[in-house]
């Protein structure tokens, strides 16, 4: 299962590689990508993962936020 987000408030690499990290210690997430331009993330899990769980993770990672695409 894939589930797409927008995640706002990054700027440059790293605030790309903290979201990355932090989302992918997720339980059930197996795969993050996140890029840059657009803020669109792909969280890949074999289950549906709690988007309350991710929004933690992703206000972890610094001052970002994330809504469901």
């Amino acid at each position: 299962m894939i589930t797409k987000y927008t995640v706002s408030g990054m700027t440059c690499g790293h605030c790309v590689k903290s979201v990355t990290e932090e989302v992918s210690e997720v339980d059930g997430v197996s795969n993050v990508s996140v890029t840059l331009d657009g803020g669109q993330m792909l969280v890949e899990s074999d289950e549906h993962v709690p988007f309350d769980a991710i929004i933690e993770a992703v206000r972890e990672a610094g001052n970002y936020t994330v809504v469901e695409a």
